[in-house]
């Protein structure tokens, strides 16, 4: 197994960190890995907010659900989907553009996610731990008063990075889905009874798949956090619908 393959494997969220900081050689290196990254029509839909600010750190650790680990992280990066700058671009070369529509914020969250996790990997490389932050699509009226976000602009992932604890390095990994369970040939097809079961007793990790899926969707799915989620998302996808 080479080196690039061990890293997307063996990665695995890390919520608490050493002391050690990284540095600005290897923050630079993260942030060109993220540049370097697959994009549409090589327009780099995104822009990366570098957050250093204190009070921004834990004001943005209290927005995504008071997970205080978060303003601890050496590097704090907000990965932005971002259909506003080419537009401006547009206009200042003197074309006249439609607003930006689902399909751009669409692309948009694609090229920024995909930049998001060139860092990862590139972060994993180098002995940097990582954390998605998907909360950070929560709170829109205060998260884009705090970011200062205009129109046409969608926070698509909070990444926090640093060096593992010991106790982070041990921890198992979560298990994945095999192959079988999350690949189909030519064409979906609803999954069969057997298939979930199968499926989900994969996800339970020797826990009953019946109790863990309902404690699952008790603290994940129908929780308020992911109803305001689905609010928020759906507030920033009003810019859009002209």
């Amino acid at each position: 197994m080479n080196d690039t393959l061990k890293c997307l494997l063996e990665r695995k969220s890390v919520r608490l960190f050493t002391d050690e900081e990284i540095t600005e050689e290897e923050r630079h290196l993260i942030l060109e890995a993220a540049a370097a990254a697959p994009t549409a029509g090589n327009q780099q839909l995104y822009t990366i907010l570098h957050i250093t600010d204190t009070q921004l750190r834990e004001t943005l650790g209290e927005l995504c659900d008071g997970q205080h680990f978060i303003a601890k992280a050496p590097l704090m990066l907000v990965f932005l989907a971002d259909a506003r700058k080419w537009l401006l671009g547009y206009r200042l070369f003197g074309e006249d553009p439609r607003d930006p529509g689902y399909g751009d914020i669409v692309l948009a969250i694609e090229d920024a996610l995909i930049a998001a996790q060139n860092a990862v990997t590139a972060a994993e490389s180098m002995g940097i731990g990582s954390c998605y932050i998907g909360d950070i699509m929560e709170n829109r009226e205060k998260v884009r008063e705090v970011l200062i976000l205009p129109e046409y602009v969608f926070p698509a992932a909070l990444l926090v990075f640093g060096h593992p604890t010991d106790s982070q390095r041990e921890r198992r990994k979560p298990k994945r889905l095999p192959e079988e369970c999350i690949v189909k040939e030519n064409t979906y097809g609803d999954f069969t009874e057997e298939e979930l079961i199968k499926m989900f007793t994969v996800k339970a990790d020797g826990k009953d798949p019946e109790d863990w899926m309902k404690a699952f969707h008790r603290r994940k799915y129908d929780s308020d956090f992911s109803r305001e989620m689905s609010r928020s998302v759906a507030e920033y996808f009003k810019d859009y619908r002209n």
